[in-house]
Parts: C-alpha cells; structure tokens; sequence
C-alpha cells in the first residue's frame, strides 16, 4: 500500500461511518412515520367504525325565528346511522313540560294539521302562530347502531307584530306641574319597545342630547312606554303620539294635543271671595227672616171665640149676632 493509499484510507473510513450514521437515523425515521402512521389509520378505522354503527344528528339552525302565519322549517338531519328504520319522535318543551308533536309516524298535539316530517326527520311547521314558540326536541333511536340514540334541541321563537297601543295624553296641563303620558301595548311578541314623537319628531330618551328638548325636563321609559315630565314648560305643548314596535313590526296610536296653560291666581283670588259674600248674604237673610217670625210653626188668623162656660140648670142659646143671648123656655128660677 502507498502512502497516498494509506493517507486516504482513514478519510474513506470516516466516510463510511458517516453513511452508516446516516442510515442509522434514516432508519429510526423512519420507524417512527410508520408507527405514527399505525396510529392515525388506527383512529381513522375506529372513527369508521363508530361513525358506522352509531346515530348522529346534526341541525342547520338551533335558533330558527319567524313571522306569525308564516312557515318555518326545524331541520333534524342524520348525519351517519346504519338502522333502516329508525324511530323518530319530535317533542315540545315548555314550562309545563314536554309533550309529543311527532309519535307513531304521525303529527299530534298543537301541530296536527299544520306540520309535516321532511324526510329523514326534519319538521316543517306550515301555519306558526304565537302559541309555537318553545323549545323542540328532535329524537332518533336507531336498535341496530352500537351508539343507539340521539338528540338535539332546536329554540324556535315566532314573531307577533304589536297592535295599535293604548295611549293616555292630558289634553291640559298648568304650566310648572308635572304631566304623565302612557302608552301600552300586550300583543306584541318578542315584547314591545316604545317611542314616542311630538309633533312628528322622536323624542330622545335624554333631553339634553337634543337642541329642540334641551330645555324640557323628562323621563323617558322605552321599556313600559312612560313619558313623564317633571315640570312642563310652554314649549312641552302640542301633539303627541306612541309607537310600539319589536322585530316583527310596529304599530302606532293617533296623535293627542296637549296644552299647557297659565295659572291665573288673582282671578281664582277674586272667585274664592265673592262666594265667601254670597254665602255672608245668604246666612243674614236667613237671619232676619227669622227674627221677623217668617220661620214661626204656628199663625193666628182671625179672633177666636171662647165659649162662657155654663151655669148649673141655664141653657144659652147664641144668636145670629155674635155676643147676644137668650133664655130658653127651660129656665126655671
């Protein structure tokens, strides 16, 4: 062997530990993306295996809304089930409990005739009325899946447009006192938020956040529909109306004019005084009639005769002129 060949024979040396290194490595790589790759095609066929022998529902929309009269669909969907015919019930929750909408194969309760089952098991309400708002319970049992049962619940909530409010407005209002007006509303459903406008205008809730009510002094409740003014002012007169509304729509009361007048104290002054004289009057007249015996219980009208009293055995008998008298034939002395 020469020099140059043995000079080179540690570097080809350490070349083949490197690749041996490198192998070595390459190799524990390799191992490992096999058994990751075990283990994910192990989750992947159990997933299989349960997604096959187990009942899984799902929903488009848990909280599905709608306008009174109008349809809305309560979608139930099977995601995975391996029972050809499974059993479907649909159940309404409300505070009372819950009670059955689809059993047997067939709409009941509150539902019937105005519901429908969507293959596989949505339910499709053809009429809402305000009386559907609940909760309902979708519920598949499939005897053939290992994971045999499932549900979901669906909150449904029918809107109701409110009616023409009850509103209250004084016509009249002295000028400094305090005023209430009121506006009321039960029909509506999600419950009903109030406005209320002067002269076409809304009111602000905050006075102060507004150049044209600046100076009036208020509070406004959008929850039960008050508007109260602490003092009015000229300035708070004129035609008011209310408005209820909610998501469904609104309703509004005909306008009411209310008036703000001044007190006029020197009249109501002048007024207090000329009843107190009238009745100053009134009480000496009745006076004076009496002391002048207009009120006596008894009146003398005429003289009055008293007739003498008789003597023993003397009979009189009075004559046509009043005072003369005679002896009967019966006198005896």
């Amino acid at each position: 062997m020469s020099l140059s060949q043995s000079a080179s024979t540690p570097k080809l040396c350490g070349l083949l530990c490197a690749c041996t290194a490198s192998q070595s490595e390459h190799c524990i790589d390799s191992k490992m993306a096999k058994t990751r790759l075990a283990c994910l095609l192990t989750l992947l066929s159990t997933h299989c295996f349960l997604s096959v022998f187990a009942v899984v529902l799902r929903t488009n929309d848990e909280s599905p809304w709608t306008d009174e009269f109008d349809r809305i669909e309560l979608s139930c969907l099977i995601e995975t089930i391996s029972t050809i015919n499974p059993r479907i019930e649909w159940k309404k929750i409300t505070s009372g409990g819950p009670s059955y909408v689809y059993f047997d194969q067939k709409i009941i309760g509150d539902l019937e005739n105005r519901a429908m089952i969507r293959e596989p098991a949505t339910l499709l309400i053809t009429n809402a009325t305000r009386s559907d708002t609940a909760k309902y319970r979708c519920e598949v049992t499939a005897a053939a899946d290992e994971k045999s049962f499932d549900e979901l619940v669906i909150d449904l909530v029918v809107r109701v447009k409110p009616v023409v409010p009850k509103c209250s407005v004084p016509k009249s209002v002295p000028f400094g006192k305090s005023a209430e007006l009121s506006c009321v509303e039960e029909e509506g459903f999600p419950k009903s938020q109030y406005q209320w406008f002067k002269s076409n205008e809304e009111i602000p809730d905050d006075p102060k956040t507004s150049l044209k009510f600046f100076n009036s002094s208020y509070t406004l409740d959008a929850d039960t529909g008050t508007l109260s003014f602490i003092a009015v002012r000229k300035e708070d007169a004129g035609e008011y109306f209310c408005r209820a509304k909610n998501d469904a729509g609104y309703a509004q009361c005909p306008s009411q004019k209310m008036e703000v007048y001044d007190i006029d104290v020197v009249g109501i002054v002048l007024g207090v005084l000329v009843v107190v004289v009238v009745l100053l009057c009134i009480t000496v007249g009745i006076c004076c009639a009496y002391k002048r015996g207009f009120f006596s219980s008894q009146k003398q009208t005429g003289n009055n005769y008293k007739v003498p009293a008789k003597g023993d055995g003397v009979d009189y008998v009075r004559t046509e002129d009043e005072g003369d008298f005679r002896h009967k034939s019966s006198f005896v002395i």
